[in-house]
């Protein structure tokens, strides 16, 4: 069986990404080549770094007539110009590492991406609200959806990276409706059974001392009409106790209303054990589920569980 290669950027220079790298692709045997679009000079210098003494071979980026081997690490080089302001050289050079893999999957060479950890704040400079929005929009979709998955247990916050004080406003039954479309197709597509879904109240209890409760008019509706769609879903329910052991045993993913909601309670039960999935996207696009994590940069002392389980989830679809 040939394996399609994953395409990986490691993201922001200084980041934890390399030092994960190597200790995933030393504990694993991949069935897929892996590509790295990023700096020859940065690869080398980490390489160093961490002792990596493993082979790898430096390719162009118009590879589609070569043979590619199963996990062995093929480098397209993508330079790094210097420049006074650090900030603008490397969101320049985050961006060409970017274009590079979104032309290859636009040419569908292959469908698994990855990206490593990327500071959303200097790069994205708030015109996206995340990278979820920034790959989405240039692949034309608007119906995208953020999963933090593990076999056991997923979330997807209905709302992303927003501020509490404007989520109530972004929520509609036509917002729900989709998601909940969304999180169904992907599972039946990629996991072949159809997941069992809970929804989540926005409102402490699902209730509101306000006249208008979106729990009642809003949330609860889009369920019900989801229901009448075949999807398997219940809820509003309490986010205070949907995660509790005997709840959340019945469910494959709790669509959350906002971020923090769902996120947290996930990191806390399965801390690095969860990756970053975008559903809706033309190909399979994954994130560990952190981010650069600075502070830890050159300590060696990185846990490399959720970009192994990132890489072994695009190895095997």
């Amino acid at each position: 069986m040939h394996h399609k290669p994953i395409l990986i950027v490691p993201g922001q220079i200084k980041s934890i990404f390399f030092e994960i790298f190597f200790k995933s692709f030393k504990n694993k045997n991949f069935l897929s080549p892996l590509i790295l679009i990023c700096s020859i000079k940065i690869f080398k210098e980490n390489a160093k770094k961490f002792s990596f003494k493993g082979q790898f071979k430096l390719i162009d980026s118009k590879f589609s007539n070569l043979k590619l081997y199963k996990g062995f690490i093929y480098i397209i080089d993508v330079k790094l110009k210097k420049n006074k302001v650090k900030t603008k050289f490397e969101n320049e050079y985050l961006s060409n590492c970017f274009n590079v893999a979104f032309s290859i999957l636009k040419n569908k060479y292959t469908h698994k991406f990855l990206n490593g950890p990327i500071n959303k704040e200097n790069f994205l400079n708030k015109k996206y609200r995340g990278i979820t929005e920034f790959i989405s929009e240039r692949f034309n979709k608007k119906n995208n959806g953020m999963l933090i998955y593990n076999k056991k247990l997923s979330v997807c916050p209905l709302t992303t990276h927003l501020p509490i004080k404007l989520v109530s406003e972004q929520i509609s039954k036509k917002l729900i409706e989709d998601k909940l479309k969304l999180i169904n197709n992907f599972y039946l597509k990629n996991f072949k059974f159809k997941p069992r879904i809970a929804v989540t109240g926005l409102n402490p209890h699902c209730e509101s001392i306000l006249s208008f409760n979106e729990d009642e008019k809003i949330v609860a509706s889009a369920i019900k009409n989801s229901k009448k769609n075949k999807i398997l879903v219940n809820g509003p329910f309490p986010a205070d106790t949907i995660f509790l052991k005997q709840n959340r045993e019945k469910y494959d993913v709790i669509l959350g209303m906002y971020h923090d909601q769902v996120l947290t309670p996930l990191k806390t039960l399965f801390e690095y054990d969860a990756i970053n999935i975008t559903m809706g996207l033309p190909f399979l696009r994954v994130s560990p589920d952190h981010g650069p994590n600075e502070k830890m940069v050159g300590k060696n002392l990185s846990n490399p569980t959720s970009l192994t389980k990132a890489l072994e989830f695009l190895d095997k679809n």
